[in-house]
């Protein structure tokens, strides 16, 4: 019992990471037409900066020896993380769904895999390819809302390309984190990334006209969310699970971001779910589990039969 009691609050740790994931989905529609995405890009990272700079900026300036050559390193992956995914995400919001949103966003672990094999050289899996193929059937049924002919015809709302490149991008950032690997502690990693972010913010900010980035009693709200809960205690949460269970398991949770979004969707935005969000995002979704549990690489096959003959 004590052997499973610790790994069963670190399901709860992901499971809770999770559900407040759903709700940055859900504020990030809300903030739609509300603020500017680059205004509350900026307000989020300072107000996160502020909160982490309490518990990390003295183990960081101690460290600072150490940090200061991959300052560079630290300031690509503020910009892919903090900067670029996160004003996409506020862009697309404006103009599709959040359970769509949600969807895109869990495609993250398969373009990670597959940007993976191109990056770090890694072999295709089997997974990987029939998750593919998977993955991109379910997202063409779904922001098709069920009719793949009528794309041809009326195309695609902005929103959804715009959450697709998102996904590529926080993929992207998760593949150079990985191959970098900076040697410096999670929280002194996304500390920094966050100050150097928030740096880059500020000419775009100030270049947002003034009635966008207002704060008032609809944009606060939404700001001490995404700053205080998405940025430092979804991360907190997150990071143990990875440290404790490794990232593929912690990937599967990742299934789970739609449901939890839709949900609160239908509650507080009176977003209808429609057939084609259950089987177009659950192919979807199924196409990135396959990428977990089917991980037989591709050449593996291949050079078997050739050693055979």
């Amino acid at each position: 019992m004590n052997t499973n009691k610790p790994q069963t609050i670190v399901y709860l740790f992901l499971f809770f990471a999770i559900v407040l994931w759903a709700g940055n989905v859900i504020v990030s529609r809300m903030s739609a037409h509300v603020i500017g995405p680059e205004a509350i890009t900026f307000y989020r990272l300072l107000l996160a900066v502020l909160l982490m700079s309490t518990f990390v900026a003295v183990p960081v300036w101690r460290n600072r020896a150490i940090i200061w050559p991959h300052l560079g390193k630290f300031v690509i992956l503020g910009f892919l993380s903090m900067v670029f995914f996160q004003c996409l995400s506020y862009l697309a919001a404006e103009t599709t769904t959040a359970t769509n949103i949600a969807v895109f966003t869990a495609m993250t672990p398969l373009l990670t895999v597959a940007l993976s094999s191109m990056i770090l050289n890694v072999t295709p899996t089997v997974g990987m390819v029939g998750g593919g193929i998977l993955s991109f059937v379910g997202l063409i049924y779904l922001v098709s809302s069920g009719n793949p002919i009528s794309l041809v015809h009326n195309g695609v709302h902005l929103g959804d390309p715009l959450m697709f490149l998102a996904a590529v991008i926080y993929a992207l950032y998760g593949v150079l984190l990985k191959r970098w690997n900076l040697p410096v502690t999670g929280w002194q990693s996304t500390y920094m990334q966050a100050i150097c972010a928030l740096v880059i913010m500020i000419p775009a900010f100030l270049a947002t006209p003034t009635s966008l980035r207002s704060l008032n009693y609809e944009t606060l709200p939404l700001i001490v969310y995404a700053g205080a809960l998405a940025s430092v205690v979804l991360p907190f949460l997150w990071v143990r699970g990875v440290d404790i269970l490794g990232p593929n398991r912690c990937s599967i949770f990742m299934n789970l971001l739609p449901v939890m979004t839709a949900v609160i969707a239908i509650v507080l935005l009176n977003e209808p779910v429609h057939s084609y969000h259950v089987i177009g995002g659950g192919i979807a979704l199924v196409g990135v589990t396959c990428t977990l549990i089917f991980p037989q690489p591709l050449r593996g096959r291949s050079s078997r039969k050739s050693k055979v003959a």
